[in-house]
C-alpha cells in the first residue's frame, strides 16, 4: 500500500498533466479559429505552409536548445508518420477554412475510431461487440455531420476525416518505434517534412492564387499565430503526456471541440442545426470512450496531433 506522502506528489503530476492538455486543447482550438480568420484573407495553401514553417522553426530552436538528438534518416517508420502527417496538413487546413472550426475538428478527431478499426488487421487487436457498438456511434455521428441537409463544404468534410485516417496510420506507426526517438524529435521531423510538402504544393501566381494579401500585416500576425498556436498545443500535449496515463488525458484534449464550439458561436454567430450537435455528440463520446481501451502503446498516442 502507498503511503499518503507518495500519493500526493502522483495527484499533483496528473492534475498537472490535465492541466496541460487543456492547454493543448485550447491552443489547437485557437489554431483553428486562427486559421479560420486567415483563409477569409487569403488562400489556404498559405494557411498550410505557415503552420508547418513556423512551428518548424520554433520547434528545431527548442529542440537544439534542449539538446535534443534530431533525426533524419532513420528509423523509416518515423518517414511514413512524417509524410502521412504532411498530407493530413492538406487535408485538415483545406477543411478549417472551408467548414466551421468545431466542425472541422470533431471530423478531425475521429483518430480513435479509425485506429481501432485499422488496429485489427496491423495489430491483430480484435475489437469486441462494446467497442464495436462504440464505433458504429462514432459512424452514426459522422453521418449527421456530413449529412446534405446540415449544408458546408462536402469535399472539406471528406477532408477532414481523411485527415484523421492519415493521423491514424500514423499512429500505429509509431506504435512500432518503441519510444526509440524522442518525442520532441519525432515532432521537429514531422514538422519540416510538412514543410517541405506544403510548400511544394503551393501554387503559382499564375494559377490564380493571390499572393498580396501577405503584404497585409493583420494577414501575416494571423498565420503566424497560426504556426505559433500549434507548437504551444504540440509542446503543451508532450507535457501532459509525459506527467499522466495518455489514455485518460488524450479524453481532456476533446475539449478543443467544446472551445471551437465557443469560439463559432462568439466570433461567427453561427446557429448550428440539431442534429449535428447530435453528431458532434456521437463522435466525442465514442471517441472519449475509445481513447481509454487505446490498443496503442504509450509511445503512439503521445504523439497524436491536430494538424
Amino acid at each position: 500500500m502507498r503511503s499518503p506522502d507518495r500519493q500526493a506528489p502522483e495527484a499533483d503530476e496528473g492534475g498537472r498533466a490535465y492541466l496541460f492538455m487543456l492547454l493543448s486543447a485550447f491552443a489547437f482550438a485557437s489554431m483553428g479559429a486562427f486559421s479560420h480568420l486567415a483563409g477569409e484573407r487569403c488562400d489556404w495553401h498559405l494557411v498550410a505552409f505557415a503552420r508547418s514553417s513556423v512551428a518548424f522553426l520554433l520547434t528545431l530552436t527548442l529542440s537544439l536548445l534542449a539538446g535534443v538528438r534530431l533525426v533524419l534518416f532513420r528509423p523509416a517508420t518515423l518517414w511514413m508518420r512524417s509524410i502521412a502527417g504532411s498530407v493530413g496538413v492538406l487535408f485538415v487546413f483545406y477543411a478549417l477554412t472551408h467548414l466551421p472550426v468545431s466542425t472541422a475538428l470533431t471530423l478531425s478527431n475521429t483518430v480513435p475510431v479509425w485506429v481501432t478499426l485499422l488496429a485489427w488487421p496491423v495489430l491483430g487487436h480484435r475489437p469486441v461487440a462494446s467497442v464495436w457498438l462504440a464505433v458504429a456511434a462514432g459512424l452514426v455521428g459522422i453521418v449527421l455531420i456530413q449529412r446534405p441537409e446540415a449544408g458546408g463544404d462536402r469535399l472539406a468534410s471528406m477532408l477532414a476525416l481523411a485527415n484523421a485516417m492519415s493521423t491514424s496510420v500514423s499512429m500505429i506507426g509509431l506504435n512500432r518505434l518503441g519510444g526509440v526517438v524522442d518525442a520532441r524529435a519525432v515532432v521537429t521531423h514531422f514538422s519540416g517534412v510538412a514543410t517541405v510538402f506544403t510548400l511544394l504544393f503551393l501554387p503559382p501566381a499564375s494559377a490564380g492564387v493571390d499572393y498580396a494579401p501577405l503584404k497585409e500585416t493583420g494577414t501575416l500576425a494571423l498565420l503566424f499565430g497560426v504556426g505559433c498556436a500549434a507548437t504551444v498545443g504540440q509542446l503543451a500535449m508532450t507535457k501532459a503526456f509525459a506527467l499522466g496515463s495518455p489514455s485518460r488525458v488524450s479524453v481532456v484534449g476533446l475539449m478543443q471541440i467544446v472551445f471551437a464550439l465557443t469560439f463559432d458561436l462568439l466570433f461567427w454567430r453561427r446557429a448550428f442545426d440539431p442534429l449535428v450537435v447530435i453528431g458532434i455528440a456521437l463522435v466525442i463520446a465514442p471517441s472519449a470512450w475509445l481513447m481509454l481501451r487505446s490498443p496503442l502503446r504509450r509511445q503512439a498516442v503521445a504523439i497524436h496531433t491536430t494538424g
